[in-house]
């Protein structure tokens, strides 16, 4: 069941949703809108030949801090990882979608790649997968909002939510946008 207007405020003044900071009117009939921070992480396209998720490549990404008052530059064709402003810390019964703001994608700017749902449990900052595929560049600026998140109730608790000892839960807790920790645990299946 996708969460209403009034449930997600009654989630949030019961603390049973975290989202800080938490803005009233970010809320949407169906959704929050959430805004992004100041820290990116931008490809080292010198260090390695190629990447390879199996492979512990540190310096793959370096961190980009921009200050409030000055706009990141998205160029197109150009993928960089952000995070949202916001903490968000989801109960185990409670699963979150980011999508994108109609907006910004009609500029052509793709807000992930392909990790938009976040697991019951999670917390920290949401690490967002931006892609300019505009032939123009596109500026970023702190505080803007660059998505909305959709909850959903699921039908029972998990057993095994995000950030329990069962789960290899590799992002809890993040803070800022969070490189790819693929190579943690990494195997692959008879095929």
């Amino acid at each position: 069941m996708l969460l209403s207007d009034r449930d997600i405020v009654e989630a949030v003044k019961n603390d049973r949703l975290g989202i800080e900071p938490f803005e009233h009117e970010l809320v949407q009939p169906s959704s929050i809108d959430v805004r992004l921070d100041r820290r990116f992480r931008v490809f080292n396209n010198q260090k390695y030949t190629h990447i390879d998720p199996s492979k512990q490549q540190d310096e793959l990404t370096v961190p980009v801090e921009v200050r409030d008052d000055e706009p990141f530059v998205l160029h197109p064709g150009e993928f960089v990882l952000a995070s949202t402003l916001e903490v968000i810390s989801l109960p185990d019964d409670l699963a979150a979608r980011l999508e994108g703001k109609s907006s910004l994608g009609r500029l052509g700017l793709l807000t992930h790649s392909t990790a938009g749902f976040i697991d019951p449990g999670f917390s920290g900052h949401v690490t967002l997968e931006l892609s300019n595929v505009a032939n123009l560049p596109i500026t970023l600026w702190p505080g803007m909002k660059i998505g909305q998140l959709c909850l959903f109730k699921l039908s029972s608790p998990a057993e095994h939510p995000y950030g329990a000892g069962a789960n290899l839960s590799r992002y809890q807790d993040q803070r800022g946008p969070t490189p790819s920790k693929s190579w943690m645990h990494w195997r692959t299946w008879p095929t």
